[in-house]
């Protein structure tokens, strides 16, 4: 473990880290690999998303480090349909300046031991074919390629594709 892993706390994410929640991921959207944003959002706007979020089922969680946001994960219900319960959207942000340190990866792999517990039988993460660390980190904790959804996107006039990731949650 880094010394910088060594320094972090991962917790569950509370109504006054939402600022720092929705800087982290608009920071990440000048890239353009990230997500498919093309204007930064208000905390406003992600409130709702935030309350969907609950500890027993679908959490969200900030990586601390020196008391500051650094990083965040969580999971979404993959799709609204009753029958989809067992099946959780990834999503995982780290801050400029903070990425490359394993943040990501140890959050995640913090995050899938806790599914068998949360009910989730299968995880799903949506990358753009592009962003090539994100399609390692999740290689990495054994997510596999899914399926793939060519120029289903279209961001600064450039049509991008997107690999869905998944990856079986043992759950005995």
């Amino acid at each position: 473990m880094s010394v910088y892993l060594s320094q972090a706390e991962l917790r569950d994410a509370v109504r006054s880290d939402l600022p720092a929640i929705v800087e982290i991921y608009n920071a990440s959207i000048a890239s353009r690999s990230a997500n498919a944003e093309l204007r930064p959002v208000t905390i406003a706007q992600r409130e709702p998303w935030f309350e969907a979020h609950t500890p027993d089922k679908h959490p969200l969680w900030v990586a601390i480090v020196d008391d500051q946001v650094v990083g965040w994960i969580g999971l979404s219900p993959f799709l609204p349909r009753a029958a989809y319960h067992i099946t959780a959207e990834l999503s995982v942000y780290v801050a400029p300046g903070k990425q490359g340190h394993g943040l990501g990866t140890w959050m995640l792999e913090k995050l899938l031991a806790e599914c068998p517990r949360l009910g989730i039988e299968n995880v799903v993460s949506l990358v753009f074919a592009h962003n090539y660390a994100s399609l390692r980190m999740n290689e990495k904790a054994g997510f596999e390629r899914w399926g793939y959804l060519p120029q289903v996107t279209e961001l600064d006039t450039v049509r991008r594709d997107v690999v869905i990731l998944g990856r079986k949650i043992v759950t005995q």
